[in-house]
């Protein structure tokens, strides 16, 4: 008789481990996104608001291939390739060589991911129904994750939750961030291009011909990759659509001259190593420099922002569809499968976490200038909505989990008498040769 399986159940000690390494870079890029966000709002209200719209809108770029783009355009198409690009490591290497290989560990968090942003989706829609104006286009800027941000928050509240949980947050944003790329590139394509998009995949896959083969030639690989953005940005497709795709392409696991599964490790991993802290260290955080920057003028602009009903749409997603809906995806697949809630968690853990996926920035930005253009009132109105759902979001996590706090400290301290002599947990002792 097979053991029912375990919802939040803890992971492998290699997967342990490397949950942990990732954790620790999203959580520095977390403030780096933090502190970008602050320093584009205090310039945009601050008398020299001026010089921050110049900036942004000054234009780089080869006007012969329609490349002549403002920075703030250059930030969310050309260097959130790269954030997603790694997003796409992530989940491939989750799904292939992770923990989430196993269907039914997989189930629960793309369960919840599908459910966080078709709530958030719902409730926005049911807010703005009759706003007219084109308000119903930003339906799914409140269905997306920033894994950046929502890991700095878990970092500071300093908890001792389960590393199950924090496992289950990154592979959830991951997942969501997929999602999201998939909308963006289904619903946000204004005007589709064939011919540049079937070039692309020229490029793509040599791209993908090369990294299969763990040829590392960065001055052949950087020019395909981009070669790649460049026509997928010319096709009508948002260009950040690339970086998910040259992910794809690249190898988690290693091959022998079999064919068979070799125990080293691919180029994804490798990729993920050297570019993850260009993207949470350099790229997002710029992207947030130039996408945060809206001018709220004081308290009465704050009121009339939120009375616009695309902000209020976005902050009840966030907060409200967010927290109920991957809240909900976690007890259907506890209810209509054989999985079992692990017994050392409860159910105010899941929606601590649920409300931490309320934390919608990067990817939320992105999608209200595609929906509504940037510079746009409406557009200025749903940049507001996501930083008042966001904090709100991250104060009621904060809130619930250091409620948590002190239990699972107490938790800790018991564990830490089992430590053996090696100072290894024996929850987390790799297996013996006789096992």
């Amino acid at each position: 008789m097979t053991t029912p399986p375990r919802l939040f159940g803890r992971g492998s000690y290699p997967e342990v481990t490397r949950i942990s390494a990732v954790l620790r870079k999203e959580t520095v890029g977390g403030a780096l996104l933090l502190a970008a966000t602050v320093l584009a709002l205090a310039w945009a209200n601050s008398p020299w608001a001026g010089t921050y719209d110049s900036l942004r809108d000054a234009r780089v770029g080869p006007g012969s291939l329609h490349l002549d783009l403002t920075l703030g355009t250059w930030a969310a198409d050309g260097l959130l390739a790269l954030f997603f690009f790694v997003a796409g490591l992530e989940l491939k290497r989750e799904f292939v060589a992770g923990d989430l290989r196993d269907p039914r560990r997989a189930a629960l968090p793309v369960a919840a991911a599908v459910g966080g942003m078709a709530v958030p989706a719902l409730l926005y829609a049911l807010v703005n129904l009759g706003a007219g104006d084109g308000a119903l286009a930003g339906w799914a800027v409140p269905t997306a994750t920033d894994i950046a941000f929502a890991l700095a928050v878990l970092a500071v509240i300093s908890t001792h939750l389960p590393s199950a949980l924090r496992t289950f947050l990154l592979t959830l944003a991951v997942v969501d961030d997929l999602l999201a790329i998939t909308i963006i590139a289904l619903f946000y394509t204004t005007a589709l291009s064939i011919v540049p998009l079937l070039l692309a995949l020229l490029p793509l896959s040599l791209f993908g011909f090369l990294v299969q083969r763990r040829i590392r030639w960065w001055w052949l690989l950087l020019p395909l990759a981009a070669a790649t953005w460049v026509l997928v940005h010319e096709s009508g497709v948002h260009a950040t659509v690339a970086g998910v795709l040259l992910a794809f392409t690249v190898p988690v696991m290693r091959s022998d001259a079999a064919g068979g599964p070799d125990a080293g490790r691919g180029l994804a991993e490798h990729f993920e190593h050297r570019f993850r802290p260009i993207s949470a260290g350099f790229a997002v955080p710029v992207f947030a420099f130039f996408a945060a920057g809206v001018t709220i003028g004081g308290l009465s602009g704050l009121g009339a922002a939120l009375r616009d009903t695309v902000a209020l749409g976005i902050v009840v997603g966030l907060v409200v569809g967010k927290a109920l809906g991957i809240t909900a995806s976690t007890w259907l697949v506890q209810r209509f499968t054989r999985a079992q809630m692990d017994e050392d968690l409860g159910w105010p853990d899941v929606v601590g976490v649920s409300l931490l996926g309320g934390i919608g920035f990067t990817v939320s930005l992105l999608i209200g200038e595609l929906a509504f253009g940037p510079g746009s009132l409406r557009d200025e109105h749903g940049k507001v909505g996501v930083l008042v759902g966001t904090v709100a979001a991250a104060l009621l996590a904060a809130v619930l989990l250091r409620l948590r706090d002190r239990r699972y400290r107490r938790i800790a301290a018991e564990e830490e008498r089992d430590v053996d002599a090696d100072g290894v947990p024996d929850v987390y002792q790799q297996p013996s040769a006789e096992s």
